[in-house]
């Protein structure tokens, strides 16, 4: 089991990770090896690397553009018309290559969505942090590809599920439950129809709900009989449904979602967890940190290879509970002697939106 320490955060004794102990079902379709031209992002070359800052730009124009792609898909699933994955492909494409050229970027602006949005926007989030664990996990770019457009298609089943029950303000009661239960066979059987023959974007769709001890649904498959894609599903649509705001919820913050996931014993695949914080950072970008220097800070990059020491904003002292000049700090070099103390509550200090911080 994963353990935290309220100290430093997760302990994460070796996050080496290899996907050869367990290898990907089905193989990628000719759609997925495709070679299309994004419209949805600007010229620039996929593999360049780029601050978070000056790819958030592009990353909320994906997402902008990309909801009338997916709102479409889902429209066309709710009519029984065929679902075309060559036309979802530029999208896919676009956000595989935000996530190249920053992995932070598009995952920390998806949690950005709103309730409304949530459905849609929700895809295209999975979307982005299946392309990043795959290529964190070391899978050859085909898979990574698939994996990114299995994030995109995975919840289609929604399109059947009543609106009341989608959009429920409130808690779902045992029966409505049930129902919300059957979008994953839905989903797979819709895309099937549909006409996706890709059997791990099917796979991703079908059991991205499974749980490693076998508690899942719906068909309680446990550990390795559950594919590697799907495991990866099940991680991803878990962070971006719990640190996203819901129309019956709040979301929580990123690292009190890295928190709570990491305490769920039997749910996740505990390498592929593993890979995911990799990939977020123990403190993702957005979370509120104490530091020793009793000043609060919001996490605004993350460091390779330094995952409890990641670039900050201070901009307020916790001990005269008073605003500071905005500073940004890297708590990985060798001169700084400052370090994260704890996670922070933004509602314990009445702090409504941290975003504008970070984003800035």
């Amino acid at each position: 089991m994963l353990v935290i320490d309220t100290q430093r955060g997760l302990d994460l004794p070796e996050l080496g990770v290899t996907a050869a102990s367990a290898p990907v079902s089905g193989t990628p379709s000719p759609a997925l090896d495709a070679e299309p031209h994004s419209r949805l992002a600007p010229p620039l070359e996929p593999d360049t690397q780029v601050s978070l800052a000056s790819e958030v730009a592009r990353a909320r124009r994906i997402f902008e553009q990309g909801r009338d792609t997916v709102e479409a898909m889902f429209q066309q699933v709710r009519l029984g018309k065929t679902v075309d994955t060559m036309e979802a492909m530029p999208l896919v494409q676009a956000i595989n290559d935000s996530v190249l050229r920053n992995p932070q970027a598009l995952i920390s602006v998806a949690r950005l969505k709103t309730a409304d949005d949530y459905t849609y926007l929700h895809s295209m989030a999975v979307a982005a942090m299946m392309s990043a664990l795959a290529r964190q996990l070391g899978l050859p770019e085909e898979q990574v590809l698939e994996a990114a457009m299995g994030g995109l298609l995975h919840d289609m089943g929604k399109a059947s599920t009543p609106m009341e029950i989608l959009n429920k303000p409130g808690k779902l009661t045992d029966e409505e439950f049930a129902v919300m239960r059957l979008h994953p066979q839905a989903g797979h059987t819709l895309l099937a129809q549909g006409g996706v023959e890709n059997a791990v974007v099917l796979d991703i769709a079908l059991h991205h709900h499974e749980k490693v001890d076998g508690t899942g649904y719906p068909h309680r498959l446990a550990g390795d009989g559950i594919s590697l894609m799907a495991r990866m599903g099940a991680v991803c649509d878990v962070y971006d449904a719990i640190s996203s705001d819901r129309p019956y919820k709040r979301g929580w913050c990123p690292a009190d979602s890295i928190k709570q996931m990491a305490s769920w014993k039997g749910h996740f695949d505990p390498t592929v967890f593993k890979a995911f914080v990799r990939c977020l950072g123990i403190y993702p970008v957005g979370s509120l940190v104490l530091l020793e220097s009793q000043r609060l800070a919001v996490v605004i990059e993350q460091n390779a290879g330094q995952l409890l020491k990641p670039r900050v904003r201070v901009f307020h002292s916790a001990k005269r509970r008073s605003h500071l000049l905005v500073q940004d700090i890297d708590l990985s070099r060798d001169d700084c002697q400052d370090r994260i103390v704890q996670l922070e509550s933004p509602s314990k200090w009445g702090f409504r939106d941290l975003n504008k911080l970070w984003m800035n």
